[in-house]
């Protein structure tokens, strides 16, 4: 048996963290949506001229490079930087967009609506950024740290986390009686201090428990 070439490896793969398969390209915003959630979390790579099936049905134009080229450089903010190969599987040609990591930025693709979001990207889904995650992020860059009042309100969100294992933002809110604002500001610290985790799902953001932490380190008592 011929042994795979490297884009039949690729595709035997599957879907998943850091790899996505595209059959076309027909909207620059929302392939800028792929390109802002693999930058933004691990990495990737986008198989242009594959099916979600993973059938090869190939691209048939340099159209599709340019629509990349163009996504990255004008529905990207910052502007994404990513390399092209370009592959020829059966007669037919597959381009792999390979997209790294940026550590050092968070990037932020253009809406239909006219707004700049953040994506992240979920085993195979891209998904909307929240507030928090933003500013967890923006808070791991500066050097300042973080500072954690261990308030009734803090205590009544881990209590909960332990015995129930996960909340939403607006759990948080009704169970500690807190408007928006206040309850972000004690997720984005807990998080920040890797007390809670955040888990981002399609429809929802959770979040729960560091298993390593030991909450009753907390007590003031």
């Amino acid at each position: 048996m011929a042994a795979l070439t490297h884009i039949q490896q690729l595709i035997a793969q599957g879907e998943h963290q850091t790899l996505d398969f595209k059959f076309g390209i027909t909207d620059q915003r929302k392939i800028a949506r792929s390109m802002v959630a693999f930058s933004n979390t691990d990495g990737g790579t986008l198989l242009i001229g594959v099916k979600d099936n993973g059938v090869i049905a190939g691209v048939r134009t340099d159209e599709e490079y340019f629509m990349i080229e163009g996504a990255a450089s004008m529905h990207c903010r910052p502007e994404i930087r990513f390399e092209a190969k370009a592959w020829n599987e059966g007669g037919k040609k597959v381009l792999e967009i390979i997209i790294p990591k940026d550590s050092e930025t968070i990037h932020y693709a253009h809406s239909d609506d006219d707004r700049w979001l953040a994506w992240v990207r979920v085993n195979d889904q891209n998904i909307l950024a929240n507030s928090i995650w933003i500013r967890v992020w923006r808070r791991s860059k500066t050097p300042h740290g973080t500072y954690l009042e261990y308030t009734e309100k803090e205590k009544r969100l881990l209590n909960h986390l332990l015995h129930t294992k996960t909340i939403t933002l607006t759990g948080f809110c009704k169970l500690a009686g807190l408007n928006r604002k206040i309850a972000e500001n004690i997720l984005v610290n807990l998080v920040s201090l890797n007390v809670v985790r955040m888990q981002f799902t399609e429809k929802e953001v959770l979040y729960s428990l560091n298993p390593t932490v030991d909450i009753h380190t907390f007590s003031p008592e």
